[in-house]
């Protein structure tokens, strides 16, 4: 009886729950590949460690930058680190002030039960999202170089996770502290 309850109740919450509030394993294309890898083979370069692939993270990544792509307008009073209101979680706007760090370090936790803040790198480009380029900004970008080479406020973080998502013109990184 308990066995039956139990997979009407599994049955039920997969027609009910949208499909991004439950865990699914996922992969990686071979753009998020390259980046995944470039940003390792980086970390290598300067001492550092490589960072092993999120399953939770990544989608998490894969999901934002499709989000990004079809409801974020480049150079808005939102910057990238924002969700809309049109899918199955909370919408939030993260401004260049950062008093709402929520937004996004609560995100991985919301969307695929990663129990740990998460800490995003994001891209755009008008064209296409390419892995060296992206890369390259980054790393260029104080805020985001710090994220990537464990620098400043980030230097004593043990990123034990990374999640890559790439859609059209948005690259998103996700980078995490609890192994998976």
């Amino acid at each position: 009886m308990l066995i039956n309850l139990f997979s009407v109740l599994i049955t039920l919450g997969t027609l009910w729950l949208p499909q991004s509030f439950y865990f699914a394993p996922v992969s990686l294309s071979p753009a998020e590949q390259e980046l995944f890898d470039l940003i390792n083979e980086y970390r290598v370069s300067r001492g550092l460690s490589e960072v092993p692939f999120s399953s939770a993270l990544t989608q998490v990544a894969q999901i934002h930058a499709k989000d990004l792509m079809e409801n974020h307008t480049p150079g808005g009073r939102c910057n990238m680190h924002s969700w809309s209101n049109k899918g199955p979680w909370k919408g939030c706007c993260y401004r260049e002030n950062h008093k709402n760090p929520g937004c996004m370090w609560d995100k991985p936790k919301e969307i695929a039960g990663y129990e740990s803040p998460g800490y995003e790198i994001a891209y755009w480009h008008s064209q296409a999202a390419v892995p060296a380029v992206a890369l390259d900004v980054w790393k260029k970008s104080p805020g985001h170089h710090a994220v990537i080479a464990n620098l400043g406020v980030f230097k004593d973080a043990n990123w034990r996770a990374m999640g890559v998502g790439i859609y059209q013109g948005y690259a998103v990184v996700w980078f995490g502290e609890l192994e998976e």
